[in-house]
């Protein structure tokens, strides 16, 4: 167990912090599985919108750098190919 104050503080930090940034991919997984249940549906204006705000999000969280610029690149372009199939 951690010894000294600033110990115990970084301590309480790292909790919050932790289950912020839980709160944060959460979010990002729920966007991405709103785009491939919207595309699985079949209604590509729908799908598109969906897949524009999911964009958005996983922008913003890539920024925050709670997951990796290139993992969300990843995410964003396999989205959008499948978007594209869709045609």
């Amino acid at each position: 167990m951690a010894n000294t104050a600033q110990a115990r503080k970084r301590a309480r930090q790292a909790v919050k912090q932790n289950a912020h940034n839980s709160s944060q991919r959460s979010t990002l997984r729920t966007a991405i599985k709103a785009v491939r249940k919207a595309i699985e549906a079949g209604d590509k204006a729908a799908a598109s919108q969906v897949f524009q705000a999911s964009v958005s999000i996983i922008d913003r969280i890539a920024d925050k750098k709670i997951v990796h610029k290139n993992k969300a690149s990843r995410h964003k372009s396999r989205l959008a190919a499948a978007l594209k199939a869709l045609a």
